[in-house]
């Protein structure tokens, strides 16, 4: 971590506590950013549109070193998301195109899945839209995919192309 500067983390939370943990970092002075989508919940007498968590039991904290165990004390937080040994970050530009992709789109819709070596996939966007493909190495936010109706891989950013699991 570098000193005095503001840098967004991965923190890990108990189940169903991302609200409560995001309220109060905030009400103590930390920035937190708790992603939610919107979804329309049935019960028997009533429909009714709630905001769940986008990410269950993540959120993302800015902070400087000396905020890092102030983060730690707050209930509801289990610990820091770790890559690679160190605590796993997040850029500012990944924060504000996810808040983006919140605002723009349907939420209906969103739905948050890993992407896995083996994988069926569609390709949603860029040159090779609607085009099925099997994952065929994931490193960071590199994939690989074979084109099978192409007979080519390709490796792309997830970041510039939308995939949909293949059912």
């Amino acid at each position: 971590m570098t000193t005095n500067a503001f840098t967004w983390y991965v923190i890990y939370t108990k189940s169903r506590y991302e609200k409560k943990v995001t309220d109060e970092l905030l009400k103590s002075g930390v920035e937190a950013y708790c992603p939610l989508k919107t979804v329309i919940k049935q019960w028997s007498d009533r429909r009714k549109k709630i905001e769940v968590p986008l990410l269950n039991s993540y959120l993302f904290v800015k902070i400087s070193e000396a905020q890092y165990r102030q983060v730690l004390a707050v209930p509801g937080v289990v610990r820091y998301i770790y890559w690679c040994g160190k605590p796993a970050t997040i850029k500012e530009t990944e924060i504000i195109e996810l808040k983006r992709w919140l605002n723009d789109f349907d939420h209906e819709n969103l739905q948050v899945f890993e992407i896995n070596s083996a994988d069926k996939v569609f390709i949603q966007s860029g040159p090779f839209k609607d085009t099925e493909a099997t994952v065929t190495k994931v490193n960071g936010d590199q994939v690989e995919l074979y084109l099978l109706s192409l007979g080519i891989k390709i490796r792309t950013k997830l970041s510039q192309t939308l995939l949909a699991k293949a059912v």
